[in-house]
């Protein structure tokens, strides 16, 4: 009876090895760029342009990174309301220079014409459409997008616009109390505060079951001072975006994670704001399929850095990763 039991507790002791041998084998590397992808469309300028880099030296204000996927229904009043704020913005300060970043991840709907076709209409904006051959997630989007960002500040906004943009300012000035000597400094949108509120209770069963899932996984995993990981609104000093986004490895949903573990890695402060926020229809998750791979995801991440098979290293200048 004994031998059948300690037979029994190191088959399952190997399977377990095994699952998490073929867990971290599968964990994603390092993308590398297409040729075309090293380039994007100037919506002003109507012309191609190699894309710049985030480790050169910053020549605007700010910069709004948009993930977009099959967005040609959500993304023009999205941009409406994000240009009427920034415009609004440059009318107090004309020094306040800023670029839109529209990071079109794979459509097969036309997102990349009708990220176009906007900055053509409003040729005053600098509006900038970054195509991606293949959709490589949300992750992956929002990474190539801010790798290729020239502001000062670097902000990701959802294309669904269900952050109300405004809010960017509340943003701004929480990152500005809070960057340290390094120029270290964190903001990201929160919608915690909304949890008990009638937003949330009318929300669509396929998020709160999402939200309540992950938020249980997380808090067993021991990730417990953010109240709200998730919220497509994200707020980055220049170095943080840069330390941060070289480094990333995951293109899921789950990105959101991955970017704050790097970001406590370095001690960069980070301040969690809440923003005003309303569901949107037309959400890209699925229910069962998204929350095995966000589960899958969570695992993956916290298994690669326990083993060093991810590293985290500081951002080396463009010349030396040519």
């Amino acid at each position: 009876m004994m031998e059948y039991l300690t037979l029994i507790v190191l088959s399952t002791f190997s399977l377990i090895i095994i699952f998490f041998f073929l867990l971290i084998a599968s964990a994603p590397k390092p993308r590398a760029r297409s040729e075309s992808e090293k380039y994007y469309l100037s919506a002003h300028l109507g012309k191609r342009l190699p894309l710049p880099d985030i480790s050169d030296e910053p020549t605007c204000n700010l910069s709004v990174v948009v993930p977009a996927y099959n967005e040609t229904e959500r993304l023009p009043s999205m941009l409406r309301e994000t240009v009427d704020y920034l415009e609004n913005k440059r009318l107090k300060d004309p020094n306040f220079q800023y670029e839109i970043i529209v990071v079109d991840d794979g459509s097969t709907d036309g997102t990349s014409k009708t990220a176009l076709k906007y900055g053509q209409t409003n040729s005053h904006v600098d509006l900038k459409v970054l195509t991606l051959e293949n959709n490589i997630n949300k992750g992956g989007a929002v990474t190539q997008g801010i790798l290729s960002s020239r502001g000062k500040t670097i902000l990701f906004a959802d294309a669904d616009g269900a952050t109300k943009f405004s809010d960017h300012e509340t943003l701004e000035k929480r990152l500005l109390e809070v960057v340290d000597n390094n120029g270290f400094g964190v903001a990201i949108g929160s919608r915690a505060h909304l949890v008990n509120t009638e937003v949330v209770v009318k929300r669509s069963f396929i998020r709160n079951f999402l939200m309540h899932s992950f938020h249980k996984v997380l808090y067993i995993l021991g990730i417990r001072a953010i109240k709200d990981t998730q919220c497509g609104f994200k707020l980055f000093t220049r170095k943080s975006a840069s330390y941060i986004f070289h480094n990333m490895h995951v293109e899921g949903w789950i990105f959101d994670i991955e970017v704050l573990l790097i970001a406590q890695y370095f001690n960069m402060p980070i301040v969690e704001v809440p923003v005003t926020w309303h569901e949107i229809d037309g959400s890209k998750m699925s229910l069962i399929k998204d929350s095995i791979r966000m589960a899958i995801d969570l695992l993956t991440i916290r298994l690669c850095y326990l083993s060093r098979y991810w590293n985290i290293r500081e951002p080396l200048p463009r010349l030396k990763r040519d």
